[in-house]
């Protein structure tokens, strides 16, 4: 299924591109989320349109994802937990924890930006931890998990 897409999709392509999708991704993910439209005449003769707007709305959403990037970069990421006396935690601190700590920084960011590649963390220690603000915005933000008193 031929599709155009309407923002910059992480390894598919950019703003305005006409790629060819399965019809499930296509009408599952893509076309729900305002991401692409279907590649019909209509559909390209209304993208050309609007693809100033379109291209400016990119430009806009890219230059705040930045600008969250670099006062993500003043934060120190500090995270209590419970923990036994080898350094193992009861329980986990996961992206949803990172990410309230996170906004409780000043920053505001989703659980769904928080990359955990290797799971939620485990034990207690220095953390890397990638956050990806837009397709072309990651910061790493060091996490700190210490016992709790």
């Amino acid at each position: 299924m031929d599709v155009i897409l309407l923002e910059k999709v992480a390894n598919l392509g950019d703003l305005g591109d006409k790629v060819s999708v399965k019809p499930g991704y296509a009408r599952n993910f893509l076309v729900p989320h305002g991401k692409a439209k279907t590649a019909t005449p209509e559909n390209l003769k209304e993208f050309e349109e609007r693809r100033a707007d379109l291209e400016k709305a990119a430009a806009e959403q890219l230059t705040v994802a930045q600008d969250r990037a670099d006062k993500m970069a003043a934060i120190k990421l500090e995270i209590a937990h419970q923990s036994g006396e080898e350094g193992k935690l009861f329980g986990s601190v996961t992206g949803s924890d990172i990410a309230q700590a996170i906004t409780d920084g000043g920053v505001n960011v989703t659980k769904s930006e928080v990359r955990l590649p290797d799971g939620p963390l485990h034990t207690l220690g220095d953390h890397a931890v990638t956050i990806q603000l837009h397709t072309d915005v990651s910061c790493e933000v060091n996490v700190v998990v210490v016992a709790e008193d």
